[in-house]
């Protein structure tokens, strides 16, 4: 803190004011609404230009390539974008600092100083724009998808596919070593300080928990000597990098799970980093094996910040605070109000890389908010592939797409039918490239199927959706014609070019009974506020299957817009006196009887995220919904559903059967437009009727537009 007065941007301040939030006004600072965000933070040694920090994503970009280093300038392009977008300071993918701490057998390592030379690639582009960047050490531990985890103890995880070998003493003195000497390769290679990775539930988080520490010897058993690892590998790198290098650890403040530590073993150990020469301790939230929410759309915003709050008194260096923070006031308040010093965001940074020049610049109702779905980020991390961003298909594709907003040499006279995702991501990309755009929609508000989907608990983050491209549609021009129905006489002749973005039906089962009034779509039940009887049947455990359980097994709890109502749903120990973070939840039960059924043999719900589908089975789950599979569905009548399941017939006597059973695209304009010699492109759900999938359809939506 001493070292942090000597900047004259702080002169006259006193130390207890950085401690409560540094509620500090620099002269850029001042004239926003946000001034607290964009303050400036002295470190001593160097200045962080505002309070924003980029939290490190697996993203792909940085792994190491098959045969041959793979070549970085797509790093490069992802973190110069946001970099130039205007954030203080941002931290890399996990790189581990030898082979057994690789996350999978392609991940990045540090270890030579061939790897550092070329990640200078990535530091020279961001330093043009006085933005730092740190490098994330990680070790994955147990956590390791590859044959050769090591960890503490010979234990293996829930969620791996190895089981690790005990670590000796010599190969901890060793790997602590290899974090000392990865830290100084990264200081080689431009990097302006790395983050230790010291939460999550990887390697360092291993050594800290009697949950998977067994040990009886000078690493393990009492916390003193469980923390000694971290305090180890934090001395060693400080004495090898120098007073001048930012040494960010990321600290588990809540384990969430059992046999985790301790809220005064939390303390404990982070005023000892601040002994041993960290910087700025970061907030970690969660074991990946947790079965918590941290980070999905159901999690309120800021919903972990009051952790952070609660450490602060203890620190003299700064803090930051961590998860679902996605807009630049839920960033301002939880920086005014003293939670934090900083506020990492994630996710935000991939659906704008602009965020923070936005916020800076009056514009933050232009700010294409992250809504935390995990659906191109976290799902395709874990399923091996480069991660991107449903609401920006241009997040980690810079350079692939570096040429779909050019604009048009030939402008055009389009017309946009439907203001679906798909239809309003196309609207707005062909206006910012010039044509003349014309958007059409039979509703009266734009959204299409995305108004459906924001009516479900913990699905509101989709109101931000609709509202930039509202904002979108008003910024570049785009005609927009809502109450009309397009027809072929009003389009024929009129436009070069027609993107039929009309989207789909719900595709309706060949069963006797289907007319029945027991019988109704998803689409009576979400958009038209049908009413719904106390027992039901949902035919069908897709996506939409489980937004109508959702919907209609609701209880009176707002969990995913009210902390407190989210901390004691999912048995969150809101005053941190258990071990772990963790008590008994208190799910609602559902006041009605509902059954989820789906005709396949498979696990219920299989097909959902890779990140999340764990998260909506137990919430449905939790509240008393019962799974069926393997069903065949016979016929609908006054008595019921009649069904058969492994041979026996069965009637489930329910007042409403809701089918959620698949759609159909919608195309009634193609045939009659290519007819008239229109030039006619479908996109969205009118192209592919998949599960309302909104990722697939921004990206066609984007990417055809920007063809024309």
């Amino acid at each position: 803190v001493v070292k942090m007065m000597r900047s004259s941007r702080l002169k006259g301040q006193v130390v207890q004011a950085l401690r409560q939030g540094v509620r500090l006004k620099s002269n850029d600072a001042s004239a926003t609404p946000y001034p607290n965000m964009l303050a400036p933070l002295d470190l001593g040694f160097t200045t962080i230009k505002n309070r924003v920090l980029m939290g490190s994503m697996h993203t792909g970009l940085e792994t190491s390539g098959i045969f041959f280093p793979k070549p970085l300038d797509d790093m490069a392009a992802y973190f110069e974008a946001r970099a130039k977008g205007g954030v203080g300071i941002m931290v890399t993918g996990g790189i581990a600092p030898n082979q057994q701490g690789k996350v999978s057998p392609f991940a990045a390592t540090m270890t030579s100083q061939s790897h550092a030379d070329r990640h200078k690639l990535v530091t020279d582009v961001v330093h043009q724009y006085d933005t730092k960047i740190c490098m994330q050490i990680l070790h994955a531990g147990r956590y390791a998808y590859h044959p050769f985890p090591v960890a503490p103890s010979k234990l293996k995880s829930p969620i791996s596919i190895a089981t690790p070998s005990k670590m000796s003493d010599r190969k901890i003195w060793n790997t602590i070593e290899d974090y000392a000497n990865c830290a100084v390769l990264a200081r080689s290679a431009g990097y302006d300080g790395v983050e230790i990775m010291g939460s999550e539930g990887y390697l360092i988080n291993e050594f800290l928990a009697t949950r998977t520490n067994q040990r009886d010897d000078e690493w393990g058993g009492a916390y003193e000597n469980r923390m000694r690892f971290p305090i180890e590998i934090v001395k060693r790198t400080r004495e090898l990098v120098g007073d001048d290098f930012i040494l960010i650890f990321r600290l588990s403040m809540l384990d969430l799970v059992e046999k985790g530590s301790t809220w005064d073993e939390i303390v404990l150990l982070a005023k000892a980093l601040e002994a041993a020469g960290v910087t700025i301790i970061n907030t970690g939230i969660g074991w990946h094996e947790a079965r918590i929410p941290t980070i999905a759309t159901l999690v309120p915003r800021a919903a972990y910040t009051w952790v952070t709050k609660k450490l602060k008194p203890e620190m003299n260096i700064p803090l930051v605070a961590v998860n679902r923070i996605n807009t630049p006031e839920i960033a301002e308040k939880v920086l005014a109000d003293g939670h934090c010093d900083m506020v990492s965001m994630a996710r935000p940074l991939l659906a704008d890389a602009e965020f923070v020049n936005k916020a800076a610049e009056g514009r933050a109702d232009e700010i294409n908010t992250c809504i935390g779905c995990n659906q191109a980020c976290l799902d395709h991390t874990f399923k091996g592939q480069l991660a991107s961003c449903l609401v920006n298909p241009f997040a980690c594709h810079e350079r692939k797409y570096k040429d779909v907003l050019n604009p048009t040499t030939s402008p055009k006279k389009v017309a946009v039918i439907g203001a679906g995702p798909s239809g309003l991501a196309a609207a707005v990309t062909a206006a910012q490239r010039g044509h003349e755009v014309h958007l059409y929609d039979a509703a009266a508000a734009i959204g299409g199927q995305l108004n459906m989907a924001k009516a479900v608990p913990g699905k509101e983050e989709f109101n931000e959706t609709i509202r930039y491209f509202g904002k979108m549609i008003e910024k570049h021009g785009v005609n927009l014609h809502l109450n009309t129905k397009a027809t072929t006489e009003m389009l024929a002749g009129e436009f070069d070019d027609v993107m039929l973005a009309t989207g789909v039906k719900p595709r309706q089962l060949k069963i006797e009974g289907i007319d029945h009034p027991k019988v109704l779509s998803y689409i009576d039940v979400l958009r038209n506020k049908a009413t719904v009887g106390k027992s039901v049947a949902v035919i069908g455990a897709g996506g939409i299957g489980f937004d109508v359980a959702d919907f209609l097994s609701h209880g009176s709890r707002q969990s995913s817009l009210v902390v407190q109502d989210f901390l004691e749903e999912w048995g969150i120990d809101g005053k941190l006196e258990h071990r772990g973070g963790i008590v008994p939840e208190e799910f609602e039960k559902s006041q009605r009887d509902i059954t989820l059924l789906q005709r396949k043999s498979t696990k219920v719900g299989k097909g959902l995220g890779k990140t999340t589908g764990w998260i909506h089975r137990a919430t449905l789950q939790k509240r008393g919904v019962k799974f069926m599979k393997g069903v065949e569905y016979n016929k609908v009548d006054d008595e019921g559903l009649h069904i058969t399941v492994n041979n026996e017939k069965k009637v489930l006597p329910v007042d409403h059967v809701i089918i959620c059973a698949g759609q159909e695209p919608l195309r009634e304009l193609e045939e009659s437009l290519k007819a008239a010699g229109t030039n006619v492109h479908r996109i969205g759900g009118a192209d592919v009727a998949a599960e309302l999938d909104a990722k697939a359809a921004i990206k066609q939506g984007t990417l055809e537009a920007g063809k024309l």
